[in-house]
């Protein structure tokens, strides 16, 4: 790819942390958003973002998504090629807490950034999606090709939202998007409310972790350097029209619109249990397990088929789950001197 100017949104998080450590070593020029909530950790985040700012091609603006006149400045500074949408009021079980972070955030948000977008000559548009959109889907593995239209928290619903808010400004716009559903992203700087951290906290505390569904559950794990290598071959992938979709029974994953869905996991389910004892050795230390019922809003199962993935850019997840948990151990252990 061409040296690019690319706005990363959701910079000081996990995922677009990587992403723009990856980009500007590459060559290319980051602008990097993010509002710094504290719905994660704001010192985690100030220090990915004290990494970020030590490269010479980064830059960094502080706002919110739904600051729609802020926005609008920034795209006008600052001309991109392209814009990697990753900020989000994440989270499925805070979604039942405070339903309003998630329309502000997620929908009313993501719309600045269409507009944006479509306003200023945007090559490509590509944004986080989630497997929590498969919802009440029992069909295993899951495709882009089968029906989202059961979402089982209101996490699942916003970014369903995004995808039909995408097409219909690929539509109406020809403003080209992708969709990346990831799959139970982990591996350092990860988020502390997800289960690897949780579990690899409580764990060398010395406390309990909590086993939901009594830990009858399986989860595509995706190491976070697989999902960087999709994220950044992507970008140039843009979505070319498939006119014959108007004359036969839609495909939800691509369209008569410069729009496309990809599912981005590893594309092999683990056992809740066999995650915990991978965490175990890696620590090797014990965990004592509190065993709960599944919480509302959760999945039984994830499970990436990621063949489009694969035909388009030769995707191949190459990170085993014993590495990539040892690896985040490794960095926990150091971050914060254990």
């Amino acid at each position: 790819m061409n040296k690019s100017k690319i706005l990363v949104t959701g910079a000081a998080g996990f995922i677009g942390f990587h992403l723009s450590k990856v980009l500007c070593n590459s060559g290319h020029s980051v602008v990097g958003i993010d509002n710094l909530n504290e719905y994660c950790s704001v010192e985690l985040k100030m220090d990915r973002l004290a990494i970020l700012n030590e490269l010479d091609s980064f830059t960094f603006e502080k706002v919110s998504l739904e600051e729609d006149g802020r926005i609008n400045v920034i795209f006008k500074e600052h001309e991109f090629d392209y814009v990697i949408n990753l900020a989000a009021q994440a989270g499925v079980r805070y979604s039942l807490l405070n339903p309003a972070s998630y329309i502000n955030s997620n929908l009313v948000g993501f719309a600045n950034i269409l507009e944006a977008c479509r306003n200023n000559n945007i090559r490509h548009l590509l944004y986080a999606s989630s497997s929590s959109v498969y919802g009440g889907n029992k069909e295993i593995p899951f495709s882009v090709d089968h029906s989202v239209d059961h979402p089982i928290s209101l996490y699942a619903a916003s970014k369903k939202s995004n995808e039909l808010m995408a097409h219909t400004y690929s539509h109406l716009f020809g403003l080209p998007t992708t969709g990346l559903r990831f799959f139970t992203v982990y591996g350092p700087y990860g988020r502390p409310d997800m289960a690897l951290y949780l579990f690899t906290k409580a764990i060398v505390e010395g406390k309990p972790i909590n086993v939901y569904n009594y830990g009858k559950m399986k989860r595509d794990f995706t190491y976070i350097d697989d999902i960087i290598s999709a994220v950044v071959k992507l970008i140039e992938k843009i979505p070319q029209p498939i006119e014959e979709i108007r004359v036969k029974k839609p495909n939800p994953g691509s369209s008569w619109a410069p729009y496309r869905i990809f599912n981005i996991g590893n594309n092999n389910p683990i056992e809740l249990m066999n995650f915990i004892e991978t965490i175990e050795n890696a620590l090797g230390k014990k965990a004592t397990k509190n065993y709960l019922e599944i919480q509302p809003g959760d999945m039984n199962e994830t499970y990436a088929d990621v063949n489009d993935l694969e035909n388009l850019i030769n995707f191949k997840p190459s990170t085993p789950i014993q590495d990539g948990i040892k690896k985040f151990t490794d960095w926990y252990k150091e971050y914060y001197n254990v």
